[in-house]
């Protein structure tokens, strides 16, 4: 994942660029830039913060960089925001996304006469590159994003900024947010909406699904109205999402309690205390605990000086062992206690086995899951959500696997995906046996979507229950 921030101010808008990236920090792992425009033109700074947070990189940068406009990013693979000279004039460019016809884009731009692409360090385009010279095809920057909503296959939200303002265009069928913020001096824009509460901006609005506007200092002027379809990512609230932010009217940390009070109520397990897996797993445990009057407690306390982010490194082996050294046992709360563990979802698996064996190690009796979302079955793809190569990287898709063999077809998957149905109960035990749970009971999608709180129509849940309309391609 990805998130940006772009402000337009009567004033210097360098800091508020500054706090309103860092903000952000959550949603990636390795390049963080940041871009302004003064009265010298266009100033920029890209640095790996793989091992250093966003802000002790970019401190020295602000100290030089003076400007009303600008926009800023935290990315988990491509170096952004990139400066652009074409015949559209110049611009600094940042995007939200993830391309899935990536090589039917790139062979286009060739045909079209583009020579060549910089490649990034793992072989690949930069796929912000690629969107740049994609709206380069057309005569005015407008139609330019309008042609990439039309032609990207996947999501792709962008901020654009050019000497007179900032382009704010949210992906065609809104599965990132852009959310609206404005004060006296001005406007910003952000994936993040809780990135501007502390920097004097009040909530303007959410940008509507393909929506396109043009932001200066004075005005946001519509340049795309909002299509009516919307697939916003649901994880966005699971997990991904800040607690203090709100997208689509529902706060984060308000859906995460509703949750776990939505848990507690199809549950009847006898335990000593419900815990949370720190950190996005906690707000559900503390809805879970309210609703069951089961105590809250904290048998392990995460440790994040040094490793804020548990998937931080490129290997999947090193993000285990960090994720495994960063909780500190209680061991006054643990031993002996019949415990209730919220996470936000498994995924692989591994993460969570090896908390569960941490715990018995600490003298846990009893350890029940309870994960806040359904089963994962479909890989995304429509966001860089996760780093899994295949599918079978889901532990449940490899569980299916030893049930049914290689071949499944899309009407066995789905009977897994039903929570009534027989097949789902023996994935379920079958997970559970493999990570060694006390018991496991996941939240059903019916009952998640309420706890979000909006039509299942406007949500994507692809990643559950594999259901995607054939124009969502697009």
């Amino acid at each position: 994942m990805s998130g940006f921030f772009g402000v337009v101010s009567k004033e210097d808008c360098v800091m508020d660029v500054f706090f309103g990236v860092d903000y952000h920090s959550h949603l990636g792992t390795r390049r963080a830039g940041m871009a302004i425009h003064g009265n010298d033109g266009f100033s920029r700074a890209i640095h790996n913060i793989s091992n250093s947070p966003f802000r002790t990189k970019f401190e020295k940068d602000i100290e030089t960089f003076s400007g009303n406009i600008g926009i800023g990013c935290i990315s988990d693979n491509e170096a952004q925001p990139l400066l652009v000279k074409s015949h559209l004039g110049s611009f600094a460019i940042s995007t939200v996304g993830r391309i899935n016809n990536l090589a039917e884009l790139q062979k286009q731009c060739f045909e079209r006469g583009v020579t060549h692409f910089l490649e990034m360090s793992s072989g690949e385009v930069n796929p912000t590159e690629l969107i740049a010279s994609l709206i380069n095809h057309k005569d005015s920057i407008v139609e330019g994003i309008r042609y990439v909503q039309q032609i990207v296959k996947g999501s792709m939200s962008i901020l654009l900024m050019s000497k007179d303002g900032i382009y704010a265009a949210r992906d065609y069928y809104g599965r990132t947010p852009i959310v609206l913020g404005e004060k006296s001096t001005g406007f910003c824009a952000t994936f993040e909406s809780s990135a501007f509460l502390n920097l004097g901006y009040h909530h303007y609005r959410d940008l509507g699904p393909g929506e396109i506007v043009f932001m200066t200092p004075n005005r946001i002027e519509v340049m795309q109205k909002s299509q009516p379809k919307m697939k916003i990512c649901s994880f966005l609230w699971v997990y991904y999402g800040y607690p203090t932010s709100t997208y689509e009217g529902v706060n984060v940390e308000a859906m995460r309690n509703r949750c776990g009070e939505i848990l507690a109520g199809r549950d009847h397990v006898d335990v000593d205390s419900v815990a949370g897996v720190p950190d996005s797993g906690t707000a559900h445990a503390v809805g879970y605990s309210n609703a069951s009057k089961i105590p809250f407690a904290r048998p392990f306390i995460k440790y994040t000086p040094t490793w804020p982010r548990s998937f931080m490194p490129q290997s999947q082996a090193q993000r285990n062992m960090i994720a495994k050294m960063k909780l500190i046992p209680v061991q006054e709360l643990i031993q002996n206690k019949r415990l209730l563990l919220i996470d936000d979802s498994i995924v692989r698996g591994t993460q969570l086995g090896e908390t569960t064996e941490f715990l018995y190690e600490s003298g846990a009796k009893e350890v029940h899951v309870r994960p806040a979302c359904p089963p994962i079955i479909f890989g995304c793809k429509y966001l860089n959500f996760s780093r899994s190569s295949s599918e079978m990287d889901l532990i449940t898709r490899r569980v299916i696997r030893k049930l049914e063999g290689d071949d499944v077809s899309a009407e066995v998957l789905s009977e897994y995906a039903d929570p009534d149905s027989e097949r789902y109960t023996k994935m379920c035990d079958e997970i559970c046996q493999r990570s060694n749970f006390t018991s496991l009971r996941y939240h059903r999608l019916d009952d998640m979507i309420v706890s979000i709180g909006l039509d299942k129509c406007k949500l994507c849940t692809y990643c559950w229950d594999g259901k995607a309309d054939e124009e969502d391609e697009a």
